[in-house]
């Protein structure tokens, strides 16, 4: 099993989506067993996958109420596993984030009481900026990928992510090696442009994908579709699928037809 983060430092980079989108894309490419656990309280993940936003199903209620995950994972149309966070009222959402603070590996605790194949792909969606939820995905993940705009202040904050993934991975020895994603992209914009040198510089492989500014992403969540579906042969689409192809090779996956 491989556990991804998805992270950034600040919100509004579209980390909800590429998550979604992603974990559409490989399993589409061929990864079997793909499943997609939703950590923010905005409860926002399954509604890339159609799920009804009144449900009040999802890991927070469960693990409150002392359930297996098993019994609030859904599989969308899709073919994505999908675990909610779920509804719960102010006093529930304080209780659990002091249940995850007192247990520091319970996520990864959590993931392996699921009993997922070996080859199986699971991302987890995180709020932005620090918080105990996302301090329990980088404690889980082998892969973290960095979600960033072409902005001042989303490049500025690359620096917190860094130390965070310092002081939650790099001394775990199944920490594999962060990844990034440079997200909305407008190569009308010099300031677009310039950030994307840069960080094509400095970070080189380690900068997975460029995902161009793209109307059909919006569209596509009005629809309940994924971004490959509505617009298969639009810009978006195009970033998302070879985002996810060299995700896949960072992960040592076999896609359809092609090597590891």
């Amino acid at each position: 099993m491989k556990v991804i983060a998805i992270v950034s430092a600040k919100g509004g980079v579209g980390k909800t989506t590429l998550t979604a989108n992603l974990a559409t894309a490989l399993h589409r490419q061929g990864v079997a067993t793909v499943l997609v656990a939703d950590l923010d309280p905005q409860n926002a993940l399954g509604l890339h996958f159609g799920a009804d936003p009144a449900s009040l199903a999802g890991i927070s209620r469960a693990s409150l109420e002392g359930e297996g995950w098993g019994s609030v994972c859904v599989q969308s149309l899709a073919g994505v596993h999908v675990l909610p966070y779920g509804v719960v009222n102010e006093a529930d959402r304080v209780a659990f984030e002091r249940h995850l603070d007192a247990h520091p590996d319970w996520l990864a605790q959590q993931l392996h009481s699921l009993d997922l194949p070996q080859d199986a792909v699971v991302f987890i969606d995180t709020p932005p900026g620090p918080s105990v939820y996302m301090q329990q995905a980088l404690t889980a993940a082998q892969v973290v990928v960095v979600v960033s705009l072409p902005d001042a202040a989303s490049y500025a904050a690359l620096a917190l992510m860094q130390r965070l993934v310092h002081a939650y991975c790099t001394p775990r020895p199944d920490f594999s090696e962060t990844l990034y994603v440079l997200n909305q992209a407008d190569g009308a914009r010099q300031l677009s442009k310039d950030i994307k040198r840069v960080m094509q510089d400095s970070l080189g492989a380690r900068l997975i994908g460029v995902v161009h500014e793209d109307q059909a992403v919006r569209e596509a969540l009005a629809y309940d579709q994924s971004v490959l579906e509505y617009d298969t042969h639009g810009q978006a689409a195009d970033d998302l699928r070879k985002c996810a192809q060299v995700l896949a090779q960072h992960l040592g996956l076999r896609l359809a037809g092609g090597a590891p």
